[in-house]
């Protein structure tokens, strides 16, 4: 490999060098590296001399990276169009390190490339600091659809998986479940053992209640106050009810005390389930409103009991 400078100027060979970012040149026929700086050896561990030809660097790009960064500069180049590319590049000992290519195609009067000059420009703290803000985008996503006080999804998230299970079920004429739960009397538990003891109880129900559902796709979340909700896709009244009578049984085996409780000395909850197989006519917001009727009829019915409704 000529390992000259693209510029036989001593002034211009020391300012390409001094710089940070490592400076190429590749020959478009014989498709060789004509120069690249000595700083390419210190940044990835590859001598300057290593770098024969555009299979050297193809060969040192991270393979998730290689087809698509090298279909896209060719691509660029047999267009004339000058480019950017970033990439996970392989080191001599292994690791990797981001690498930016900044491309400018030099072409021949008649249009055709003729050669390509570059500078590749380490970006490994950049994409540290963005994979970071990423991170903290995703953490941030995540709490906005987490109740803050029991740590199960919230009633946003809720809306949204019924919103969209809804729509599934609609499409491909499924049965679509959803329960209702209310915590009875809670009012009056938190009257007599405080608020912060009535914010315990309500991370306790949460969390026995969110291993009610038996399958992946149930979807458990707090619906607001001392009330949540339970959303069973392609699940028939019949195994809703199973599931209510579940929710039921597992608050009950808690053995919470509930001193001011009308109908019993410990904590209890009153359950509605509905289930519908949704037509083109029907209305999602209807549906949740006639579960939670359904939880409150148990509720004058008595409490601690289920009430249960295919539509």
């Amino acid at each position: 490999m000529d390992n000259s400078p693209p510029n036989d100027s001593d002034t211009y060979k020391t300012l390409l060098e001094s710089t940070k970012a490592i400076p190429w040149k590749i020959d478009w026929a014989s498709k060789q590296f004509t120069y690249i700086g000595p700083q390419i050896e210190p940044l990835l561990g590859w001598a300057p001399e290593s770098w024969h030809s555009v299979e050297d660097w193809v060969a040192r790009i991270h393979e998730e990276d290689r087809e698509r960064v090298f279909n896209f500069c060719v691509q660029q180049s047999l267009q004339g169009l000058d480019h950017e590319a970033d990439y996970k590049a392989l080191a001599a000992d292994g690791s990797y390190v981001w690498i930016r290519d900044v491309v400018h195609v030099i072409r021949t009067p008649s249009g055709e490339p003729e050669a390509l000059i570059g500078f590749m420009f380490d970006i490994s703290e950049r994409k540290k600091t963005e994979e970071q803000l990423l991170n903290m985008q995703k953490q941030l996503e995540e709490l906005s659809y987490k109740d803050g006080l029991t740590g199960v999804a919230n009633r946003r998230m809720f809306d949204s998986v019924l919103e969209r299970e809804w729509l599934e079920a609609r499409q491909h004429q499924q049965p679509l479940s959803l329960i209702m739960i209310d915590i009875d009397y809670f009012k009056q538990y938190n009257d007599f053992y405080g608020h912060l003891q009535g914010d315990e109880v309500l991370k306790q129900v949460a969390k026995t209640l969110s291993h009610a559902g038996v399958r992946a796709k149930d979807f458990f979340a707090r619906f607001g106050g001392e009330e949540f909700a339970l959303i069973l896709p392609e699940t028939n009244a019949l195994s809703a009810s199973k599931i209510a009578e579940r929710c039921r049984n597992l608050v009950f085996k808690e053995q919470i005390p509930h001193a001011k409780s009308e109908i019993s000395q410990i904590l209890t909850i009153s359950v509605g389930a509905g289930s519908m197989t949704p037509g083109p006519t029907d209305d999602l917001k209807a549906f949740v409103e006639s579960v939670d009727a359904l939880m409150y009829q148990a509720k004058h019915d008595g409490r601690n009991r289920i009430v249960v409704k295919s539509t």
